[in-house]
């Protein structure tokens, strides 16, 4: 039978440390950043999505509509805003 080998924490013995280098901490950092943007969604936010294209098809259709959308005038009379204040 053989023994399990000890699980050893660091590098492996065929590696030397001299022979590795220092490393940049954070080098690709940077670039990283620039080609992802993780967000967090709440649960019930994730389970109407399958998938990851889901919620970029969600979203972009969402972004259109937004642009296409007309905004109000600066004619508006402003009379949906005055009812909400007087039902309160």
């Amino acid at each position: 039978m053989k023994k399990a080998r000890a699980v050893r924490r660091g590098i492996r013995r065929e590696y030397k440390r001299s022979e590795l280098g220092s490393g940049i901490r954070g080098r690709f950092y940077g670039a990283y950043r620039k080609g992802h943007n993780l967000v967090l969604l709440k649960p019930e936010v994730a389970a109407a999505f399958p998938t990851e294209q889901a919620v970029n098809d969600a979203l972009l259709s969402l972004v259109r509509i937004a642009r296409t959308t007309r905004r109000p005038t600066t004619r508006s009379s402003g009379r949906a805003a005055k009812a909400a204040r007087r039902s309160t």
